[in-house]
């Protein structure tokens, strides 16, 4: 049986806007989008800094899509007008179409902006922005779409992941000062973690602990390393299904108190650089360890 659903979108691609407009027009059109996305992004992070609600939604944001700062700003920016106030999943349209979904006749869309490398005119690289609409799911049809399973891990293979996705040598100790989870040694750069604890509290304390290093080397200044890591940490925990129930970001305002928008955002990037540092190889490890597991049932 043949499907058309591809078919069933006359929406005019950008390729029929641009004929339509000469060169300096469309250059113009293509400003205005970013430049109309930039002054969302700013307003949203200021509204974000000022909340410790509205920092809890972002981070929240943050860990549902795993996005930049500037487009996790812009999905929570403009969410609010899908049929239940929240974005789910989000693709462009030849993403959804990848995987067997079409997007239905008239969907609410969301603006986000799209990297890409050029070479300037003087030959150096460079990064430009586009800016591209994605969807909900809400917005498509899935009913051939192909869904595929999360992988489930256990806790002990969780641990050990994040135990290897480091460099730093991490070990167990009976007591720590002030009865810390977890604390590096500023001399050695050795992370004791300590021994007993439940697998959601030394999953936090380690991972905490990892992400203050990885910030360390970022040579970014935070006004706060001990917060953003703690939402570093925050953003594997969610990530991995990890119990968030003793996060608090009711104080997150005083952190950002005095910065601009590009401030804001900047340090709102680092806590998602560092947990991607961390998650980047924990995934490696899974991964691999998922597969030894395959090879071995099948023997």
């Amino acid at each position: 049986m043949n499907s058309f659903d591809d078919l069933l979108n006359n929406a005019p691609a950008e390729g029929q806007q641009r004929s339509q407009l000469s060169k300096e027009e469309y250059a113009a059109m293509k400003q205005a989008g970013r430049e109309e996305l930039y002054a969302l992004s700013d307003q949203t992070a200021l509204e974000v800094a000022g909340d410790g609600g509205k920092f809890q939604q972002y981070i929240d944001t943050q860990a549902k899509h795993g996005r930049s700062a500037v487009n996790t700003l812009l999905i929570m920016a403009q969410e609010t007008q899908l049929p239940n106030g929240s974005a789910t999943r989000v693709n462009d349209y030849d993403g959804w179409k990848d995987q067997g979904a079409y997007v239905k006749k008239n969907p609410i869309s969301i603006s986000i902006l799209d990297g890409h490398e050029y070479t300037k005119e003087d030959g150096t690289p460079g990064v430009g922005y586009d800016r591209i609409k994605v969807y909900d799911i809400s917005q498509v049809d899935t009913r051939r779409m192909k869904f595929t399973p999360p992988p489930s891990y256990d806790d002990r293979q969780l641990l050990r992941a994040l135990v290897n996705s480091s460099t730093m040598k991490i070990t167990g100790a009976a007591e720590l000062p002030g009865d810390l989870g977890a604390m590096t040694n500023p001399e050695t750069g050795e992370i004791s973690v300590r021994k007993g604890m439940e697998f959601a509290d030394t999953f936090r304390s380690l991972s905490m602990e990892l992400a203050a290093a990885a910030l360390e080397n970022s040579n970014f200044v935070q006004t706060d390393p001990q917060f953003s890591a703690y939402c570093a940490s925050y953003l594997l925990c969610k990530k991995y299904g990890v119990d968030t129930r003793g996060f608090n970001f009711t104080d997150a305002p005083s952190v950002f108190d005095g910065l601009d928008a590009q401030g804001i955002k900047g340090q709102l990037q680092q806590m998602r650089d560092a947990a991607g540092d961390i998650s980047a190889p924990m995934a490696k490890q899974l991964d691999a360890a998922q597969r030894a597991a395959k090879s071995q049932e099948a023997r």
